[in-house]
């Protein structure tokens, strides 16, 4: 077994792994104190609001619910008017955090388990702590400004055996750039909010303690780090000392560490600089400024956020989003807020052609549930991996992600060893199906997966003409399984 030294020389010898490589699908879970109100305005997607109105609009009128502390500070925001209204404008923030230790009381993480192994997940990767500063775990290491602020469960290591019995890996994300007990401050733009970091020695020590606990304790397969990381913290270390312990893990490109605390008296033109190239990077997750996320630092993997790559890459990447405007529960999104069945379907075969992996989030009410508009669509996109997951599992990018039929319909490429798979987002018209420029042999199979016998087919032109049976179910996508490619 390799070991790795404390240097970024060194942890950047780590090799991705097979397992995430082929995993595809992975669930995300954003649950705590936020979870008690629960509300956002439904103001849309993250890279779509903040191309079309900047980032100042979205964190005063910010969708995510698990921003809810801080929305509500924002003077004549839609969540400070709601909170005003529901609980009364004195009410503080902290007092959510034994309301949801008394809801999550009948939580059961075995439910959950058995959800996400339908659902199709091949990993689950759940928040111990976000930018609220809570602990979902009971820590060894108590916050020093506020310390009952954290679980009266053990709500990570529980779901952590329930998701390990189902045969998933488990991964936990630990918000290390914010932390709004150690460092509060109003956050209404990007340069705000990397000013809001703490980068003062307490705090690293804080982070890295907790990382280094949460590693021992519970050996996550994934180190999900968001909004950053102390500049002044030795990271090096963290990340041998994890590979040492998880061989296989996978660490993300959100450890980034830079000291901006400096950022809060820019004004004009740089302070301007700095909103648009963080505004670039998360709307062009291809853009040089994304790529620059990790400030030279050592990742197995980038994170676009509701975004995906328009082709092919040779970096693995993970896309992740909610089922909905949010990652936590937010009781005031209505059901057309949430991605269908079907799109959910054609997202992951989109960014599985393009060597990416799928972070689906859940939001769970504070009491644990999981709301049924949501478990619908896990539930669907289960039932159409039971059938075709051969063409997602597994596999790795064809020499092309896209191309289309002869009725225009979307096709996306995958292949496994001498096998290629051309999925069809969408359902042919016609009783005959043809896919252009595919070489195929002479002595090629073409199956459609869910039926076991190979289907007689002809070349049309540079590709493939095929008829289909009359009892192709009405399916989100169709998967080809040529044979051999």
């Amino acid at each position: 077994m390799h070991i790795y030294q404390p240097t970024l020389a060194s942890v950047k010898q780590h090799p991705l792994p097979v397992w995430f490589e082929d995993a595809k699908l992975g669930i995300f879970v954003h649950w705590g104190p936020y979870s008690v109100p629960g509300w956002a305005p439904r103001t849309g997607n993250l890279c779509e609001v903040i191309a079309q109105y900047g980032d100042a609009y979205w964190f005063a009128h910010n969708p995510y619910a698990e921003w809810y502390c801080q929305a509500m500070q924002i003077a004549g925001s839609p969540t400070q008017q709601y909170h005003a209204e529901t609980y009364g404008a004195h009410t503080p923030y902290a007092a959510f955090g034994p309301q949801f230790n008394a809801a999550a009381r009948g939580w059961d993480p075995w439910a959950w388990g058995d959800l996400f192994r339908r659902a199709g997940a091949r990993y689950v990767v759940m928040v111990t702590k976000h930018h609220d500063g809570f602990l979902m775990w009971p820590s060894a290491i108590s916050n020093p400004h506020r310390p009952d602020w954290r679980a009266v469960r053990d709500y990570v290591g529980e779901l952590t055996e329930a998701v390990r019995a189902n045969k998933l890996r488990m991964g936990l994300y630990y918000s290390g750039g914010l932390d709004f007990t150690f460092k509060d401050v109003v956050i209404r733009d990007f340069a705000a909010m990397l000013t809001a970091i703490p980068n003062d020695p307490t705090y690293a020590a804080y982070a890295d303690a907790h990382w280094r606990e949460l590693i021992q304790r519970y050996a996550p397969s994934v180190l999900w780090n968001d909004i950053g990381y102390p500049a002044s913290a030795n990271l090096p270390a963290l990340l041998a000392d994890y590979y040492n312990t998880v061989p296989d893990g996978v660490v993300n490109d959100r450890f980034t560490q830079i000291n901006l605390s400096g950022l809060g008296n820019l004004t004009g033109l740089p302070r301007a600089l700095v909103r648009w190239v963080i505004r670039r990077a998360i709307t062009r997750p291809e853009s040089l400024a994304a790529r620059l996320q990790t400030g030279g630092l050592h990742c197995d993997f980038r994170t676009p956020e509701y975004a995906i790559y328009n082709k092919v890459t040779t970096q693995k990447w993970e896309t992740t989003r909610g089922l909905g405007l949010s990652f936590g529960y937010n009781r005031n999104e209505q059901a057309g807020d949430l991605i269908s069945v079907k799109e959910l379907i054609h997202l992951l075969v989109d960014v599985v052609s393009k060597n990416g992996n799928l972070l689906l989030n859940v939001g769970p009410m504070a009491d644990g549930t999981i709301p049924p508009q949501q478990v619908a669509r896990l539930e669907g996109l289960g039932a159409w991996l039971k059938v075709n997951g051969e063409a997602i599992y597994g596999t790795r990018p064809w020499q092309r992600a896209a191309g289309q039929t002869g009725e225009e319909l979307p096709v996306r490429f995958t292949q496994k060893a001498d096998t290629l798979y051309a999925i069809v987002l969408g359902k042919p018209r016609g009783p005959q199906l043809e896919i252009p420029n595919i070489p195929l042999t002479d002595t090629a199979r073409v199956y459609i997966l869910g039926y076991k016998a190979p289907f007689a087919w002809t070349r049309h032109s540079t590709g493939l003409r095929l008829t289909l049976p009359r009892t192709l179910p009405d399916t989100p996508a169709v998967a080809l399984k040529i044979v051999p490619q």
